[in-house]
């Protein structure tokens, strides 16, 4: 199947046989993409179908396309993965919700720790609107089928003391920390890796790291501390390694053999 853009839109755009897609997507189909007439993208609804469209009129005053088919949209993790992530530097924050995405991430919930750059939410909250943008990007370009949730910040004593929306149920916390030594966070998931639909919520700390009395308060609202080796990674590394791993482990993520350029495996016999 050839590879087509993807697009989400506002779900009462697909109650009619033609669409005219919003201004800043129109924009994007007629200069940045420089599609033409006859060409199909796929459009998303965010509530879990596809839409097979194809391009009918482009012109400077908007875009218009037909339907041609309704899909179940396609591209999403079994695994719920909800990640705490504690806020940074903007470039930083924004690469992690931006990369992670990617991955496969479900959910972000933006935490302030002692040791975050940021400290006052409603400062944060104010980008709340620009990191939505981020998450749709990522997820079109992926070609995810859903793009993933955001919640307020929050601090990190009101995020623990309370479930997580998301995933009210979710028997598994983790909390990445740099001073763990018995458990890995490939350990941690063995409980869930056979589950139908694996659910679990991950925190991760700021580049100071968690101080002991958050580790602690962490223990006690039944978040795991777990380790990611013996190297002390950088914050979004860390993030990244850890959703990666979460999701080959639940099985999420393929390794596919080695191809050579003739199509044979690159694998001895």
């Amino acid at each position: 199947m050839i590879k087509m853009h993807h697009f989400f839109l506002p779900p009462e755009l697909f109650k009619q046989e033609r669409i005219n897609f919003p201004p800043p997507q129109a924009r994007q189909i007629r200069q940045v993409l420089r599609l033409a007439a006859g060409e199909r993208v796929l459009a998303l609804d965010d509530l879990g179908w596809a839409y097979e469209l194809e391009l009918v009129e482009i012109k400077p005053t908007g875009v218009e396309a037909r339907m041609v088919q309704k899909l179940p949209a396609s591209g999403e993790p079994r695994t719920h993965l909800t990640m705490l992530l504690c806020l940074s530097q903007r470039e930083k924050f924004e690469w992690m919700l931006q990369k992670c995405t990617e991955v496969g991430v479900s959910t972000f919930v933006p935490v302030i720790s002692a040791r975050s750059l940021a400290r006052a939410t409603d400062v944060v909250e104010k980008k709340m609107e620009r990191w939505r943008s981020i998450l749709r990007e990522a997820a079109e370009q992926c070609g995810r089928g859903r793009i993933p949730g955001l919640h307020a910040p929050c601090y990190l004593a009101d995020a623990l003391s309370k479930k997580t929306p998301a995933t009210p149920t979710s028997p598994l916390r983790l909390v990445l920390w740099e001073g763990e030594r018995g458990t890995s966070l490939g350990d941690a998931l063995i409980p869930i890796t056979n589950h139908p639909q694996p659910s679990l919520q991950l925190l991760v700390g700021p580049e100071g790291g968690f101080s002991p009395e958050e580790i602690t308060l962490a223990g006690s609202a039944g978040y795991q501390p777990v380790s990611l080796g013996k190297r002390i990674l950088r914050m979004e590394t860390a993030a990244l390694v850890a959703a990666a791993i979460v999701l080959y482990q639940c099985g999420d993520v393929a390794l596919e053999p080695h191809q050579s350029a003739s199509g044979e495996s690159g694998e001895s016999p």
